[in-house]
């Protein structure tokens, strides 16, 4: 089943899923995912969980022998304590690990393009002259949208300075990966709450009425009935996310939405993954249940992935 999991989503490639934007807009600590956590439909979200995001790309390539091998071979680098099973410690700290490398290699691909004086720092300086080039006049002029850059040049100054904790206008490694992936850092949880207020609160009120959060998912067309999923919405709103029932989301209620703090996700993926996996529910994944699901699935149908392989240097 987990092999299922794994790569079923693949067979699925060719479907394009319609990701509401209210899906982007939670953060969770290291994402697992960029897709939502649909079983029933699509299993791309425990695919990358297990693989990574990045790392998910590299079943594109191969065939249904390859792909086992690569799994079996994964599967040897979880069992840390090498008894031939996978228990859930060992998955929960695989998941881990493998959102900590996500955020490391996006940062690490950033940092070579911004370092532009290659003194493994990032200046302010450096990283809006690399950003916007000869856009970074004050006014914009030379630019058609130049509300837009501008409002975005404001935006990444404020978020850049908040990052900056030292405040000498100079990014540190740890400090650009605070400005990169915000939601990561207990100092930049204002920030994330602020810049989504400032792409929600179209009135400015600083608060967010019902019309402002579902307008933020969804946008009518042509008389366009509301889908099942915006009702349901309208019903979060109003039961859950409206703590004080006041009929708005201020700053704290908003913050509980899209930075919630309460679910460890990666513990709750490697506990979802053995379910679905253990057959002999003595609580450990054999390689035999894993790879006993394999002969079900058309591994060869893989499409729609490419980019980089699994390292086999990759150590935990």
């Amino acid at each position: 089943m987990l092999l299922r999991l794994l790569v079923s989503s693949f067979l699925l490639a060719g479907t394009s899923f319609a990701v509401p934007t209210k899906e982007k807009r939670v953060h969770r600590h290291g994402d697992l995912s960029d897709h939502p956590h649909k079983d029933a439909t699509d299993f791309q979200y425990d695919h990358e969980a297990f693989l990574g995001k990045e790392d998910a790309k590299t079943f594109d390539q191969l065939t249904p022998e390859e792909s086992k091998e690569r799994l079996a071979k994964i599967i040897g680098r979880i069992d840390i304590n090498k008894d031939g099973f996978v228990n859930h410690s060992e998955l929960h700290y695989w998941i881990k690990h493998r959102q900590r490398r996500y955020i490391e290699e996006n940062v690490n691909k950033h940092w070579r393009e911004y370092d532009v004086n290659q003194d493994d720092k990032i200046s302010w300086e450096e990283y809006k002259n690399t950003t916007y080039g000869y856009y970074h006049g004050e006014e914009f002029d030379d630019v058609e949208e130049k509300d837009t850059y501008k409002a975005m040049l404001t935006r990444d100054q404020r978020r850049f300075k908040e990052a900056d904790r030292d405040h000498d206008g100079i990014a540190t490694r740890e400090e650009f990966t605070a400005f990169l992936h915000p939601e990561e850092f207990d100092h930049m949880r204002g920030l994330v709450v602020q810049e989504t207020m400032d792409d929600i609160d179209k009135n400015g009120d600083g608060k967010v009425d019902i019309d402002e959060y579902i307008g933020d998912m969804f946008t009518p067309e042509n008389g366009e009935k509301e889908p099942d999923w915006v009702l349901t919405e309208r019903q979060h709103f109003h039961q859950i996310r409206d703590e004080n029932k006041n009929g708005y989301l201020e700053a704290a209620e908003v913050a509980q939405w899209v930075l919630p703090t309460e679910v460890d996700h990666a513990d709750n993926e490697a506990k979802h993954l053995i379910h679905e996996t253990d057959t002999n529910k003595d609580g450990l994944l054999s390689l035999s249940e894993i790879m006993d699901q394999a002969e079900v699935i058309s591994l060869s149908t893989i499409t729609d992935y490419g980019g980089m392989t699994l390292a086999e240097h990759d150590e935990l």
